[in-house]
């Protein structure tokens, strides 16, 4: 996201930022969208992709990860008091969805057929699309929930049932392979000295999962 002077904010940013200053190289933020993170990654637009970038198999078919440094919760979010606690309890509503995202992917495998999904093509147009009160439910992660209720506190979404979790990995070209082994390091090494988790609990309140925690061996 941007902080409030237009700069790049965030876990993702600041992550970036620890790795650029760790390989003592100029960080350069390219914004991109969840659409676009692979083909910029393979056309050299980027050397690497840090931006909640899930851990998939069909991912894995074109790129490399690093081990996983973080997480994220897919769920499913709504206002206070409705009663939505699977994907059968969304038949006939419209959720919204940022484009490509993994969030996307499990809610299209999940909802019944009567339900509509309305995709943005970026986490900035969803949010002005849920402040503006034009859908009550959104596929995303826990952090952008934070980020509406915060910029509106009147909408008071909450999550309704989790998705499934995500491990997070920085994203590199498969040829890349020094690169990866570099950034598997440095995710052990920020792991064990507790780096990752201190951004991780700066941003996201809580304390990295256990699941991530076993990859600072």
């Amino acid at each position: 996201m941007n902080d409030n002077n237009m700069q790049p904010s965030g876990s993702e940013v600041e992550t970036a930022r620890q790795i650029a200053k760790d390989m003592g190289v100029a960080l350069e933020i390219v914004p991109v969208t969840s659409t676009n993170r692979v083909p910029y990654l393979l056309t050299q637009k980027v050397d690497m992709v840090v931006s909640v970038f899930g851990i998939t198999p069909e991912r894995e078919k074109v790129v490399s990860f690093s081990l996983p440094y973080t997480s994220v919760l897919s769920v499913v979010a709504g206002p206070q008091g409705a009663s939505i606690k699977g994907f059968a309890d969304l038949s006939g509503k419209r959720i919204a969805a940022t484009r490509g995202t993994t969030n996307d992917q499990e809610l299209t495998k999940g909802v019944p057929k009567d339900a509509q999904i309305v995709r943005f093509d970026d986490d900035a147009t969803l949010i002005t699309a849920q402040l503006s009160g034009q859908l009550d439910y959104i596929a995303t992660a826990p952090a952008l929930i934070d980020t509406i209720n915060r910029k509106d506190p009147a909408r008071k979404l909450e999550t309704k049932f989790v998705m499934k979790v995500f491990p997070i990995g920085v994203g590199v070209r498969k040829e890349d392979t020094r690169l990866r082994e570099w950034l598997d390091q440095w995710v052990r090494t920020n792991l064990k000295n507790g780096r990752l988790n201190e951004i991780f609990k700066k941003w996201h309140g809580n304390t990295l999962p256990d699941e991530i925690m076993k990859n600072a061996q």
